[in-house]
């Protein structure tokens, strides 16, 4: 009888792939995107490191400092980091959802979920998707994965 064993990247890569389907079933709000949350436990500088990863990948994405972004936090060390780090790449924040109508906005959600050992980190906006892996400890993180990035049209 021969034994199956999946090569620990293949088992990220599926978990990665099963928490993207799974997100679907979260509770949306009104503009579509999943409610952000993140475990508070994740120290201070690791969710500083994390966001400042997935920010920066986002700008790539979106653009530096193009636009206001409309954060639904938790507040939480990730949603606080993440709150830094957009301000830091230049992007306005509001996170009461409210603006004067001719900004232009948009709108971000994040997600953060501890999965054997490590954390699965997902950017969301009505345009890009953006998931990673990370390793984390007390001290900070350092991705364990490639960047995940799912274009919306």
């Amino acid at each position: 009888m021969r034994t199956f064993f999946l090569h620990p990247i293949c088992r990220l890569a599926i978990a990665g792939a099963l928490a993207l389907l799974l997100s679907g079933c979260q509770s949306l709000g009104t503009d579509g995107l999943a409610a952000s949350e993140a475990p508070a436990e994740i120290s201070g500088p690791a969710a500083s490191v994390i966001a400042g990863d997935m920010v920066s990948r986002l700008a790539e994405q979106i653009g530096p400092g193009t636009a206001t972004v409309s954060l639904k936090l938790d507040n939480s060390p990730f949603g606080l980091a993440l709150e830094s780090a957009l301000k830091g790449w230049g992007y306005a924040v509001v996170t009461d959802q409210k603006t004067d109508g001719a900004t232009r906005t948009v709108p971000l959600a994040y997600v953060l979920v501890p999965h054997e050992g490590q954390v699965l980190a997902r950017l969301s906006t009505n345009s890009v998707e953006l998931g990673r892996a990370y390793t984390v400890t007390q001290a900070g993180a350092q991705p364990a994965s490639a960047l995940s990035v799912m274009q919306r049209g």
